[in-house]
């Protein structure tokens, strides 16, 4: 009775551990969480651009203080000059005013300096140019099709993956998602490799606008635009639709997960898996469908 009993309590002790196992096995672990380490979102009072999360951004960045500081040189030499002017030469400190109308070296001095301060600023501003227009030798490509409202996202670089992201209802936030901001489904990309963008749209005009990564970009019907960005740090980003394009407008925000190139790949094989396509499209006039993935052409 005695080794029935012992048996049976190893046999029970084994069926808990196959159940734990089998648990274990059926939650697979979520490749983005490394992203939740590093949030760059929006705050209250915010008056400068979001903390820069890529090269693109960081340059941008150094180029609005480098032509602020120019301008703020310019705003504060002419506002004592005015003043000067107001005292020196009014009509109380010469009751006789000067008959002179010419002066060659003012003349030169106002043409040679904004000529040099023009120089100094267009030369960074065109390198920057080229340097956003650059999006060759990626090492993927997404394709980014703005819908009323909704946006859509196609892999090149995994064959099938294909799927669109909503908005997350105020009435459905949970604790860690950001009201107005978070999505069901976000763009995941690797950190520390170029990624270009494919942007067009399906219906009006958007706006891909991700200001912490340096991309803006309308998503204009009919035509493709490209951008490009990389990403420095793991974390989520967020940016949002700068067009307006509708009742639900304000309802076309896009996260971004950045996570290390492993976890990435790890996602994809998850996405391909778990990312079905709707028999159903969903209809255009509902601005908060969710947890539905794009239709194929």
């Amino acid at each position: 009775m005695k080794r029935s009993f012992v048996s049976v309590l190893g046999a029970a002790g084994l069926l808990v551990l196959i159940g734990h196992a089998s648990l274990a096995q059926s939650v697979a672990p979520d490749p983005t969480a490394a992203a939740n380490a590093y949030v760059n979102a929006p705050f209250n009072w915010e008056l400068w651009f979001p903390k820069s999360g890529s090269p693109m951004q960081a340059k941008i960045d150094w180029l609005m203080q480098y032509v602020l500081w120019i301008m703020t040189a310019v705003v504060a030499f002419v506002g004592v000059l005015m003043v000067y002017v107001f005292i020196r030469f009014n009509a109380k400190a010469n009751p006789k005013p000067s008959q002179v109308t010419h002066n060659t070296l003012i003349e030169v001095i106002w043409i040679v300096v904004p000529v040099l301060i023009l120089a100094v600023v267009i030369i960074p501003s065109i390198n920057l140019i080229y340097y956003e227009a650059d999006d060759s030798n990626p090492y993927m490509t997404v394709t980014v099709t703005g819908h009323q409202w909704y946006w859509e996202y196609n892999y090149s670089s995994v064959p099938g993956l294909d799927y669109t992201s909503y908005m997350i209802p105020d009435d459905q936030i949970k604790p860690g998602e950001i009201r107005r901001l978070s999505v069901d489904h976000p763009m995941v990309l690797p950190v520390g490799k170029k990624i270009k963008f494919i942007i067009t749209s399906g219906d009006v005009l958007h706006g891909f606008y991700l200001p912490s990564l340096g991309v803006q970009k309308y998503a204009i019907p009919g035509t493709n635009q490209t951008s490009w960005t990389m990403i420095t740090k793991p974390g989520t980003y967020f940016g949002q639709c700068n067009q307006i394009c509708g009742l639900n407008h304000d309802a076309m925000p896009l996260e971004i997960k950045a996570v290390p190139l492993a976890d990435y790949l790890a996602w994809t094989k998850q996405a391909l898996a778990t990312y079905t396509d709707n028999t159903v499209a969903p209809p255009l006039s509902s601005p908060l469908p969710h947890n539905q993935l794009a239709l194929r052409n």
